[in-house]
C-alpha cells in the first residue's frame, strides 16, 4: 500500500491505493516473480529493475491544473471516452547525472491509454538514468501494469535521438510501439491482450515521470533534464480523433511533499499537438 499527496488547486488531499503486482493480494501475500528483461542490457550500469509507474488512485475530472508527486505533462480524461489510440513524437532529452548522488537517479518520458484516472496502465517510451553518479544510460521500454512492471528494449539510446511513441487499441489488444529513427535497434513493436473489465481506457497521457522504486516503495530522483518538448501528438476514441485539446485535458505539474516545483509543463500549443516540460528539482 501507498499514499500519496494530491495537491489540486492550492489545496491537499490525501490519496492512499492498493497497487497489488499480479499474484499478490490486498492482504499481503507474496509478489509474483519479476518479469525477465526482453534484452538484456548492454551498459556497464544495469537500470534499476524494480521498477513502475506509480499511477493517480482518483479520478480528476474537470480539471485543468493538476499536481503529482511523479507525473508532468498532459492528460485526456473522461469516463466514457474509451480511448483507442495515442501517439507523439520528441527528441530524446539529454540528462545530467549528480555525481555526488547515491543510488540511482531516473525520469522516464511516455505516452500511454489508462492511469491518470485508474490504476491500470498500457505505455512505452524511454527512460535516463544514473547511478552512483555515473552515466547517463538510456533505454527504451514498455509496460502493461498490474500485469508487469516496466520492460526495458533497446539500451543503446543517446541524447537527442529521434523517439516516435504509439499506443494503439483494437478491441482488447493493445500494440505498443517505440520507434529509435536514429538507432534502429531501439526500437521496438510489442502487441499484449486486456480484457475491458481490467483496462478501461478512460485516459491517454503524455508524461515525464520520477518512478517508484518498488523494493521501498519510494520515488527514485530525477535525473536534471534538458527540457522535453512533446510533438505531434494526437488522440483518439472509437468515434473521434484529434489533439491534446480535443478531449476533457489536464495540465499535471509534478511537485515534492513541501509543494515545491519538480518539473513544470508549459502551455498547449494553438493547435493542442506540443508543449514542454521543464526540470526544475530532483526530489
Amino acid at each position: 500500500m501507498y499514499s500519496r499527496s494530491l495537491i489540486i488547486g492550492g489545496s491537499t488531499a490525501l490519496a492512499s491505493a492498493v497497487l497489488a503486482l499480479a499474484g499478490t493480494s490486498a492482504a499481503g501475500a507474496s509478489a509474483a516473480p519479476k518479469t525477465s528483461q526482453i534484452a538484456p542490457p548492454r551498459v556497464s550500469v544495469p537500470p534499476p529493475s524494480a521498477m513502475q509507474r506509480r499511477v493517480p488512485s482518483r479520478q480528476m475530472l474537470g480539471l485543468t491544473q493538476v499536481r503529482y508527486t511523479n507525473w508532468a505533462g498532459y492528460a485526456d480524461s473522461g469516463s466514457n471516452e474509451k480511448y483507442s489510440m495515442v501517439k507523439s513524437s520528441f527528441i530524446q532529452p539529454t540528462l545530467t547525472c549528480d555525481k555526488t548522488a547515491k543510488g540511482y537517479q531516473v525520469t522516464v518520458f511516455w505516452d500511454g491509454i489508462d492511469g491518470f484516472a485508474n490504476g491500470t496502465v498500457e505505455q512505452g517510451g524511454t527512460e535516463g538514468y544514473c547511478h552512483n553518479g555515473k552515466g547517463p544510460f538510456y533505454d527504451t521500454w514498455w509496460e502493461q501494469y498490474p500485469k508487469n512492471d516496466i520492460q526495458d528494449v533497446g539500451t543503446t539510446v543517446h541524447a537527442g535521438d529521434r523517439i516516435a511513441v504509439s499506443v494503439v487499441r483494437n478491441g482488447t489488444e493493445y500494440t505498443v510501439k517505440v520507434t529509435d529513427a536514429t538507432r534502429r535497434p531501439n526500437s521496438f513493436t510489442h502487441s499484449f491482450s486486456c480484457p475491458s473489465s481490467t483496462c478501461a481506457d478512460t485516459s491517454a497521457e503524455w508524461i515525464a515521470e520520477a518512478p517508484t522504486n518498488t523494493s521501498n516503495d519510494t520515488l527514485y530522483p530525477l535525473v536534471k533534464f534538458s527540457k522535453w518538448t512533446n510533438s505531434n501528438s494526437s488522440v483518439a476514441n472509437a468515434s473521434m480523433s484529434g489533439t491534446i485539446k480535443t478531449f476533457p485535458d489536464d495540465e499535471i505539474t509534478m511537485v515534492n511533499s513541501r509543494s515545491q516545483v519538480k518539473a513544470k509543463p508549459g502551455p498547449l500549443n494553438s493547435a493542442g499537438t506540443a508543449f514542454g516540460v521543464t526540470f526544475q528539482r530532483s526530489s
